[in-house]
């Protein structure tokens, strides 16, 4: 591995560290360093979206009415051609209820397989395609904000 490839590994690090951050803080204007504005996602066998703007509204969606998140990213795995950068990495989702959900929880283990696009800003998610392995608990949990 050359110091190219550490240094592009590092880079798309950074990146999925803020989606994984934002998720959990409910940060959702930091989604812009995330995702392209176009950008297409299929989350676990959900339709098909397109664009950044859907896509954080499903995000959005799940979390809101959630109580506290935890998104652990590991694993990743790089893979830079002339033609496409792309990367693997495992997420493991720990979600608690909230309001009257808040003794249940929800966590998912799953891969997060990402096709990356270089602009001026820094590396983005082009598309995002996530692999769900294993689920276990109240999935009812992942809910918009109930008081909205």
């Amino acid at each position: 591995m050359d110091i190219d490839n550490l240094l592009l590994e590092r880079e798309l690090n950074v990146v999925l560290s803020r989606y994984a951050r934002a998720c959990d803080q409910r940060d959702w204007s930091a989604m812009d360093d995330v995702f392209l504005e176009d950008a297409t996602a299929d989350y676990g066998g959900l339709h098909p979206l397109r664009g950044r703007e859907p896509i954080v509204a499903m995000i959005r969606a799940h979390l809101d009415g959630c109580g506290p998140s935890q998104h652990l990213l590991g694993n990743l795995l790089v893979d830079a051609s002339d033609s496409a950068v792309k990367s693997r990495v495992y997420v493991r989702a720990a979600h608690r209820g909230a309001g009257s959900l808040q003794d249940l929880t929800y966590e998912s283990l799953a891969e997060y397989q990402d096709r990356w696009a270089s602009t001026p800003n820094g590396w983005r998610i082009a598309h995002r395609r996530m692999v769900i392995s294993h689920e276990q608990g109240c999935r009812e949990i992942l809910r918009p904000d109930p008081t909205l």
